[in-house]
């Protein structure tokens, strides 16, 4: 038994939110202390078989936290220290945000899964930019940049424009119009639309520069996305984001929440649809959804994605997770008789 494990109902007593407040002010309490240094130690797995390069950076390890866990980049060094091999920061918007109305966040312990509805809460460009000038970590640090809830969708451009130009110190972008807790965010994933926003930002020298895609988007509606990433010559494409679906089979009793539904529900569709993009494009592809252990990660190392990255897990799994993953994929690289992580990318196809 691990050590979150018996932590585990005491903090599941809290409200999601609360306890993760909680979790956040002890990793920022951590941060840039000996602690730091005696956690790393405890948790990174170094091996070179583990170390991706792309995306302009080397990654460490494939294994990174997803946007939405550290909104505001106030702990990038210790979840680094946690093991993991990146962390995406935000989605951070031009203006400070406090977001929908709590409660916005609930377990479904029964399925392993988490529905959120925050709205974008964050501290704003200016304030995380600055954290990102100052900041000392190990590992890249990608940055999920978010439209504004004030701002119409005919001014996302310079939205989102605002943005980049004071988060700039992040070693790669990401933008996102697919989060649902946005009213009309979603909208901009048409191609007209998303072709302006990326466009705006690539010419503004974004670079690296990827989009995230919905897991609700129709086939077509991902192809015409990815014509966008190829016509633009974007850099990647993170898959996927929360669903606003809801599977007939969830237990938990705050399935008829509204808002994104993430974690074990949404894996398979994940990996599902991280294949169908590895079929249409060459570009890297982070893998996000629904990914608790080493074989779950491992899927969607072979079905096409070069990253993979986890929020939920965090959750329900505790602050293990990266080394618990890292140590799974280096057994299943002997196992099928891989000389890295990159070798193992896109096996599948």
């Amino acid at each position: 038994m691990k050590p979150y494990d018996l932590l585990k109902p005491l903090l599941f007593r809290l409200d999601a939110e609360t306890a993760h407040g909680l979790g956040h002010r002890l990793l920022e309490a951590m941060q840039g202390t000996p602690l730091e240094r005696v956690v790393a130690d405890h948790y990174t797995v170094v091996d070179s078989r583990l170390r991706v390069e792309t995306l302009g950076c080397a990654f460490p390890n494939p294994i990174g936290v997803a946007a939405g866990f550290d909104k505001n980049a106030t702990a990038p060094a210790a979840l680094a220290a946690l093991g993991f091999g990146h962390v995406e920061v935000g989605g951070v918007t031009a203006e400070p945000q406090a977001g929908n109305p709590r409660p916005r966040m609930f377990r479904l312990p029964e399925d392993d899964a988490l529905i959120n509805r925050m709205g974008f809460n964050n501290d704003g460009a200016d304030v995380v930019g600055e954290r990102l000038a100052e900041a000392d970590c190990r590992v890249p640090i990608g940055v999920n940049i978010g439209k504004s809830k004030s701002t119409p969708n005919e001014d996302a451009e310079e939205d989102y424009l605002y943005t980049f130009e004071r988060v700039g110190a992040g070693e790669y972008f990401v933008v996102n119009v697919s989060s649902p807790n946005t009213p009309g965010l979603r909208e901009l994933q048409q191609r007209d639309r998303l072709e302006s926003i990326l466009g705006t930002l690539a010419d503004a020298g974004a670079d690296p520069l990827l989009v995230k895609l919905s897991p609700d988007l129709t086939r077509a509606a991902v192809e015409d996305a990815l014509g966008v990433v190829e016509d633009l010559d974007l850099d990647g494409v993170i898959a996927t984001n929360t669903t606003t679906g809801r599977p007939p089979w969830l237990r938990g009793d705050h399935a008829d929440e509204t808002g994104g539904l993430s974690g074990k529900p949404i894996e398979d569709e994940s990996t599902r649809l991280i294949r169908f993009i590895a079929e249409r494009t060459e570009k890297p592809i982070v893998g996000v959804g629904g990914v608790t252990d080493a074989e779950g990660a491992y899927e969607k190392i072979r079905a096409g994605a070069s990253l993979v990255q986890l929020y939920t897990g965090l959750v329900y799994e505790g602050p293990s997770i990266a080394r618990d993953i890292n140590r799974g994929l280096l057994e299943r690289l002997e196992r099928d008789g891989f000389d890295s992580i990159e070798d193992a990318v896109g096996a599948d196809l």
